[in-house]
């Protein structure tokens, strides 16, 4: 039987049709393939998350339930590998140290870590830092130049010789054959520039800075004084070269004596402590001190022997060229009228501290601002003089260099 033409074409047409709906079905099958992957690899994603969460949350469960530890310092480790540790909780115990530790760290003085149970050693604690001691250290150094400091030539000279020259050149001191000094006082009246002087130093030595008020050393609790000089010097130690500046040493190293109450006993000790620290047997190798005091008088012999304190510099009142200097200093940038006469101005503040001529300047220009002016005038510098005198007594004679300058400029 023959097949007609027409109908071999039904044929083929239908067969292709057929073919393209497979291709279509496979087509969508593979969409729904990858779609199934997709969501196949989001919900692995989800379940790796919430594993992570699952151990995160472990973990903190596990810290909440885990009895803490006790500090306890190593008094001395025995042949058999067995510690002596003082607690602190009170008593003294003979403990054992895990294998995991590296006997080496187990030094006398070390601070480790107890079990509570079996009062195991299970960690060595790194050596800790007073928060109060730390901060000491003055990581931002002040702006403060040597070329700020006016008429104190010769002072930043011996500074500079005593505490730079022996931190920077250690070795021209030992081939020569000497010691270099330890430190040195600064004294003088309020005002004169001897923190300007120590803000000067920590600005220009290449060496760390730590900077403590005498009262600071003051504590409380008996040995608390003590402990915190105790790790000031073992912290310049560290940092060596170092310098270690005690602003207003009277405070703890006043002249001692016999009767006191159990505070000024305190005190005692902590200054002990501090002369134990500058003259013991722990050499004081790259750390050199700068201490400074208003009141000289007041203060022990034992620390201003030499040995200590080696060199006592006096921060005295400005002489007329020093006032000079110290106007330019604070002058330099403002605007001055051409009246302005800066030696007449130091002759006329004779007796005035550097704080004072600082005063004085920014006075004078509060004078130019009331005017409404942007230039200072003489006339501003008098009144800010004649302002200044007026709040105190300038060694006896205000009421000459007041009656000068009424003299002068009236």
């Amino acid at each position: 039987m023959s097949v007609e033409p027409s109908e071999k074409v039904e044929a083929k047409l239908s067969l292709e049709d057929y073919v393209k709906v497979l291709e279509a079905k496979l087509e969508q099958l593979v969409f729904e393939n990858k779609s199934l992957e997709y969501k196949y690899n989001k919900l692995l994603m989800d379940v790796e998350k919430l594993q992570r969460q699952v151990e995160y949350y472990k973990s903190q469960i596990e810290k909440l339930i885990t009895p803490p530890l006790i500090e306890a310092t190593v008094i001395d480790v025995l042949k058999d590998g067995r510690v002596v540790v003082r607690s602190s909780t009170g008593p003294n115990l003979v403990v054992q140290a895990l294998d995991s530790i590296d006997l080496s760290l187990l030094r006398p003085g070390a601070r480790v870590a107890l079990n509570q149970r079996g009062s195991a050693i299970v960690e060595a604690l790194p050596e800790s830092e007073d928060p109060l001691v730390k901060s000491m250290e003055v990581i931002e150094r002040p702006s403060v130049k040597y070329s700020d400091v006016g008429g104190l030539s010769e002072q930043i000279m011996e500074l500079r010789e005593v505490i730079e020259l022996p931190l920077k050149k250690p070795d021209l001191f030992k081939e020569i054959g000497v010691e270099p000094p330890k430190g040195i006082l600064l004294y003088g009246p309020p005002g004169c520039g001897k923190t300007l002087l120590a803000k000067a130093v920590a600005s220009e030595a290449e060496a760390a800075f730590i900077s403590i008020v005498g009262s600071e050393l003051v504590q409380k609790f008996i040995g608390e004084g003590a402990r915190i000089v105790r790790e000031l010097f073992q912290l310049a130690r560290r940092k060596a070269p170092a310098i270690v500046f005690i602003d207003e040493v009277d405070s703890i190293a006043s002249r001692r004596i016999d009767i006191g109450t159990s505070g000024e006993r305190e005190v005692q000790r902590t200054l002990m402590q501090l002369l134990a620290e500058i003259d013991g047997f722990k050499p004081l190798d790259g750390v050199k001190i700068i201490a400074a005091t208003n009141r000289v008088d007041i203060l022990d012999p034992a620390i201003l022997r030499p040995g200590r304190l080696d060199r006592l510099i006096e921060i005295p009142p400005p002489n007329p060229s020093g006032r000079v200097e110290i106007f330019k200093i604070h002058t330099k940038r403002m605007k001055l009228a051409d009246d302005v006469d800066l030696g007449e101005l130091a002759k006329v503040t004779e007796g005035l501290c550097g704080a004072e001529i600082k005063a004085i300047c920014t006075e004078a220009g509060y004078f130019a601002i009331r005017s409404g002016r942007s230039v200072v005038s003489m006339s501003d510098f008098i009144n800010a003089v004649k302002k200044t005198l007026a709040k105190r007594d300038v060694r006896g004679r205000p009421k000459e260099i007041e009656q000068s300058l009424l003299n002068v400029y009236q």
